[in-house]
Formats: C-alpha cells, sequence, structure tokens
C-alpha cells in the first residue's frame, strides 16, 4: 500500500508485498482508491480486464508522447501485452519500422499482427547489431515494456 503496510500474507504470516499499487491472484483484496477504475456493470468483464495497465500503458505511451511522428523508427523491448499495444499504437501513429525484441520467439508472430517489421532474440545474437544493421542512424524511439526492474 501507499503507506508501506500490506494487506497480504502467508499462511505462516509472511507479509506479501503489494506490487505497483495493487496485487491480483487473490478473491478477495483491499486496494488504494487511485488503484481503482469504474467500468460499467454491463462491461463483459473479460474483454473490460484487457483494458487494465496493458493497453492502456502501452497505448498511452506512443499516443502521450507529443514527439511520436509518422515515419518513425521504433524498438519494443517485451512484446508482452505492454509492447504489443506499444507496437499496435505506433503502427496506427505511421511508424515505418518497428522493431520487437524479446527471448521468447513464440510472441513473434502475434508481434507481426499487431505491427511489428521485424522481431529480434537477443538471446541469439547482439541486438545493438542487429539494430545497427536495421537501422545506421539510430533508432527514433525505444520502449522498455520487459517487466524487469
Amino acid at each position: 500500500m501507499t503507506d508501506g503496510t500490506s494487506r497480504f500474507s502467508t499462511l505462516d504470516g509472511q507479509v506479501i508485498y503489494h506490487f505497483m499499487g495493487c496485487s491480483t491472484f487473490s478473491e478477495y483484496t483491499v486496494l488504494n482508491d487511485i488503484s481503482l477504475a469504474k467500468i460499467n456493470p454491463n462491461a463483459n468483464p473479460y474483454e473490460a480486464c484487457l483494458l487494465g495497465c496493458g493497453v492502456c500503458t502501452g497505448w498511452g505511451a506512443v499516443l502521450n508522447n507529443p514527439n511520436f511522428k509518422s515515419k518513425s523508427s521504433v524498438a519494443v523491448w517485451g512484446l508482452g501485452a505492454v509492447g504489443l499495444a506499444v507496437v499496435q499504437a505506433a503502427k496506427l501513429k505511421g511508424a515505418d519500422r518497428i522493431y520487437g525484441i524479446d527471448i521468447n520467439e513464440d510472441k513473434f508472430t502475434a508481434a507481426k499482427e499487431f505491427g511489428c517489421t521485424d522481431c529480434f532474440n537477443p538471446l541469439k545474437g547482439s541486438a545493438k547489431d542487429f539494430l545497427i544493421g536495421k537501422e545506421k542512424w539510430g533508432i527514433d524511439f525505444t520502449f522498455d515494456c520487459t517487466g524487469n526492474v
């Protein structure tokens, strides 16, 4: 919680801290009001959940960037929910070249469907060399969507 406390613990009493002000994987929880968003009670929860953090964060990173221009080159590090939302928004804003970088190659098909022009696994070589080989003068925008602090 924002005051440094937690409302979660294991069965033996060990404290489990919240991540980013909210947490999941429980039937009931206590959250700060700033971590909540009211949705229409008629909304399908299986669709509304997609509008949680991932899509809004990824789209917002691109759409709220006043310097983002069409014809840009973009590198997206991490092709999970946030990364794919960045790819989709960058494509929508007219990015010409979108490079998806992830260690899980199973994500590459979806990434290309969302708008990636190329994908690369950094475990198979240097991401720096890959990107320099594609963009001689550098990448216009890069987005870290790895979720790894």
